[in-house]
């Protein structure tokens, strides 16, 4: 039987107290002790560690009728994180604290050429550090249209990107001496919602995303799915008609060829329009438009059918330009989910995620936290 070493305690319990901090914050020393459980000298000790390491900051003191008052404890602001979200035709780079508020964004065209992006993220990100002075940078999150191996970190799998086993850690890192860390953008956004969601945290989450193409971030039991190669989500890339339209990934009839916002505007007929257009015009009732929604949006519903049935989630979040029109797209599609329930069974909740595209960012801030918060799942 193995049992856990005095520092791999201390290690949780550090997290453990920097996470209530996070979620709770401002608190005293007392009300971490009755949280977390912990003896009150523990708690102190943890606590002065933290403000020795600038992680946590005093102040102001609270107010009791008697007895000694009590000094509030809250996350240095001054750490900050460097967030890169990567997508087929724009890059965003931006600076956030460590509550995940965002400071500073800088939106640019994403070069065709994988050698040219990294070039352009890293003069972007040089210009953040110069003008980072006094804060401590903790190190840069990406977000990925596509997936990383695990073990080589590269990333492997972008076929709305063209870019193929591409190292983008090491020339980043080597360029500006910051920690990297990057993962698929519909991970990120699972574990942005995890953090950062308005809803209570659930065991069993799936977040899909859908922009150019469709993928999917998996919290089973409270742990992010990876599977082999880091390939678990990628069910956009899921054949649904093998004699269907040719997807980015070589196969035919991908469930994203038909659900994806590529897919609406080929409905709607024209190679001109971005989606937000589209949108527009369905809002000012263009009947044509509202048709090729409304078949993405069934498309939709009926490919979650499969998450469903596979993976019995509580929630599934939708993220993407079309969570604007919730009120056209999250009928059909709840509809389609709770066609595939067995009777007596229960459906699971379908929301979106209203954040005007801040999920991808957000899940790059917490790629980079996580190293020192640990999950924020108990």
């Amino acid at each position: 039987m193995q049992t856990a070493s005095t520092d791999v305690v201390r290690r949780i319990n550090r997290r453990v107290v920097l996470n209530l901090i996070r979620t709770r914050q401002t608190l005293s020393r007392a009300e971490l002790a009755r949280l977390s459980g912990m003896q009150r000298s523990t708690i102190s000790l943890i606590v002065e560690e933290l403000i020795g390491d600038e992680w946590v900051l005093e102040g102001p003191r609270g107010r009791l009728p008697r007895g000694r008052r009590p000094t509030f404890l809250r996350l240095n602001e001054e750490r900050v994180i460097i967030g890169v979200d990567i997508r087929p035709t724009l890059t965003t780079v931006a600076l956030a604290d460590v509550n995940g508020r965002f400071l500073s964004q800088e939106a640019l065209a994403t070069p065709g050429q994988a050698e040219a992006a990294i070039d352009a993220v890293i003069a972007r990100i040089r210009n953040l550090q110069a003008r980072c002075a006094g804060k401590k940078i903790e190190g840069v999150g990406i977000s990925l249209p596509g997936r990383v191996d695990p073990v080589s970190r590269r990333f492997v799998f972008a076929p709305n990107l063209g870019w193929r086993d591409v190292d983008l850690e090491g020339p980043i890192s080597a360029a500006t001496g910051l920690d990297v860390e990057l993962d698929n953008a519909a991970n990120g956004c699972a574990l942005a919602e995890e953090w950062f969601g308005q809803h209570a945290p659930e065991r069993h989450l799936v977040v899909v995303t859908v922009s150019e193409g469709i993928g999917a971030g998996i919290l089973l039991d409270g742990k992010l799915a990876r599977g082999l190669n880091g390939m678990a989500g990628e069910i956009g890339h899921v054949p649904v008609d093998p004699a269907g339209p040719l997807c980015g990934c070589g196969c035919r009839g991908c469930w994203e060829v038909y659900a994806s916002n590529q897919a609406a505007l080929r409905y709607y007929g024209s190679a001109d329009l971005t989606f937000a257009e589209l949108l527009q015009r369905a809002d000012q009732g263009d009947s044509r438009a509202v048709e090729a929604l409304e078949k993405m949006a069934h498309h939709l519903g009926h490919g979650m059918r499969l998450i469903v049935a596979a993976l019995a989630p509580d929630r599934i979040v939708v993220i993407g330009d079309l969570t604007r029109s919730w009120e056209r797209f999250g009928p059909i599609i709840e509809n389609e989910v709770r066609a595939q329930v067995p009777r007596g069974g229960t459906a699971p909740l379908v929301t979106p995620a209203h954040e005007d595209g801040m999920a991808r960012l957000r899940g790059t801030v917490v790629l980079v936290l996580q190293k020192h918060f640990g999950r924020a799942l108990g």
